[in-house]
């Protein structure tokens, strides 16, 4: 594939919040540790402090890992050992567990993960960096992970479902697992990703497993670790924070403090905390801890704690306390020995909200890298794109823009009347200077007639290209067709098509020019081109 980046700026999809992070714009510098280049990744590893229990870590990892078998896996088994060793970190990423990988960002999240650690580990050669997918098990959001949209087809799994979405027995997809299939149909590498969903989702009986499996047959070559959270040693060690902040409230108080920083700079906030930032995760439910009338009660049940019962609790059964989006991140930094994260525009923002909570808790806040995006381009279309003579960034301008900039471009005609106004405004200011002399208050009068003039010269243009866009209707129609191929639903491709069809005509091959185009510390839209 042949890439070309230009600025995420340009592609108008990513908030100004995100633009000032990628611009390092002072304002902001409060909200986060280090710099997303080498120099800032020098610096945090003189300084970084581990607070992972690697071992427990490593025998977590083992364990999960077992049900692959070593053989799956062999690169990641290798990247589990290395997590014992003092000089090794991992970069994470992070995502639901959307049912066959849901849109393609879930698959660029990981590509950045694997080819930040590449690139970090030529870098710094003394140190290992292990790419790691965090699963999203104990999320309860549903609704949110149980479709996919392919080839224009959504593929749904109807199900009711309740509960940390990753204890869910993914049995009932059979429906979708066909329907899938289906659409893949049976050419070049069909087959070949037919059986990974196939094993993944009629072998297992957790969707966190299914998605492990996936997620390893799809990367594991790259020694991704895939990391399962939803564990009693992991939440053991996590919880003295949990017990301290479900009884003092400490994040609520942090974070809305600083929300309040936030939104005086004019940053859209994407998460608010809540006074006890936890769920009570039992196997069917997960719902929201809230205290009140002097106990700690959980909503929707009849469960409920006095102090001393719940901090007892905490400490025989860690595992039923769950994080919210808020609690995440800092039970992710527990738990690993993690140097970078992984997000997409809203999750860089939203970590924006949380580091006065890391700093609270004395956890070191990881360096926030911003996903690598893709547009990826077929031959086809790629044709049609190359005949009208369209650079890649003229692609995420709208449709109306594209057609009126080729037209500008290619008519024989001058469509502008930028020259002919440059006249009439040189006219207006002798008028203008005339009508001072004659009355000093004429001046506003001038100016209004010649900014309605203006309003008609802007019309009468509109009205000369709309009338030059009919005289290449036929051509224009290209334009139509080259933004519905590339933005399904007037939306970025990565938003909302599956990898699948993609994995169907190039097999392995496709995750492998993602590896090698994606470029993590430059900050561009790749765009690949067949």
């Amino acid at each position: 594939m042949d890439a070309a980046c230009i600025n995420y700026k340009d592609t108008g999809s990513f908030s100004p919040t995100v633009i000032d992070y990628l611009e390092d714009k002072p304002e902001l510098r409060p909200f986060y540790s280090y710099r997303p280049d080498f120099d800032g990744f020098a610096a945090f590893l003189k300084t970084k402090k581990v607070v992972a229990d690697r071992n427990i870590l490593v025998s977590v990892l083992q364990h999960q890992y077992a049900q692959l078998n070593a053989h799956n896996a062999p690169k990641a088994i290798e990247n589990i050992s290395l997590l014992k060793a003092d000089n090794t970190f991992t970069i994470t990423t992070g995502h639901q567990l959307n049912i066959f990988a849901g849109p393609l960002y879930f698959i660029y999240k990981i590509v950045t993960a694997i080819k930040l650690s590449q690139q970090l580990s030529e870098k710094f050669p003394d140190k290992n960096f292990v790419p790691v997918y965090w699963m999203a098990s104990e999320d309860h959001d549903f609704a949110e992970i149980n479709y996919t949209n392919i080839g224009g087809k959504k593929v749904h799994w109807w199900y009711e479902a309740s509960g940390a979405t990753g204890r869910i027995n993914p049995d009932s997809m059979r429906q979708a697992l066909n329907q899938y299939k289906g659409v893949l149909g049976i050419e070049r590498h069909a087959h070949e990703l037919g059986d990974i969903v196939e094993t993944a989702y009629a072998k297992f009986d957790k969707l966190a497993d299914a998605t492990r499996y996936l997620v390893n047959a799809l990367f594991g070559q790259y020694g991704l670790v895939v990391i399962d959270a939803d564990d009693h040693r992991f939440k053991k060690h996590f919880a003295p924070i949990i017990e301290q902040d479900i009884i003092g409230q400490h994040s609520f108080k942090n974070i809305s403090a600083t929300n309040e920083k936030l939104t005086q700079l004019g940053v859209h906030i994407q998460v608010n905390p809540r006074e006890i930032n936890f769920f009570y995760l039992l196997d069917g439910l997960r719902e929201r801890l809230v205290f009140e009338n002097g106990r700690y009660q959980v909503l929707n049940s009849e469960i409920g704690f006095s102090e001393e019962e719940l901090k007892k609790e905490i400490s025989q059964y860690p595992e039923r306390f769950s994080p919210n989006v808020v609690m995440r991140p800092l039970y992710q930094e527990c738990i690993l020995p993690n140097i970078a994260y992984i997000g997409g525009g809203a999750e860089v923002v939203y970590w924006l909200e949380l580091k006065s909570n890391f700093d609270y808790y004395k956890v070191d806040f990881p360096i926030l890298i911003l996903r690598n995006s893709g547009l990826i381009i077929e031959k086809e279309t790629a044709s049609k794109i190359a005949k009208m003579d369209l650079r890649p960034e003229d692609l995420f301008k709208t449709t109306d823009e594209i057609k009126n900039y080729w037209v500008q471009k290619h008519s024989k005609h001058t469509l502008n009347l930028t020259e002919e106004w440059r006249e009439l405004s040189s006219v207006f200011e002798k008028i203008k200077l005339r009508a001072h002399k004659i009355e000093s208050t004429l001046a506003p009068s001038t100016e209004a007639v010649q900014a309605r003039l203006k309003h008609a010269i802007d019309n009468l243009e509109k009205k000369l290209i709309k009338a030059e866009k009919r005289n290449y209707h036929t051509r224009l129609e290209q334009v139509n067709h080259i933004k519905t191929d590339l933005f399904p639903k007037d939306s970025l491709q990565e938003r909302t098509e599956n990898f699948g069809l993609f994995y169907v005509k190039w097999g392995q091959s496709f995750i492998d020019e993602l590896v090698k185009n994606f470029e993590p510390l430059e900050f561009k839209f790749t765009v690949l081109t067949e």
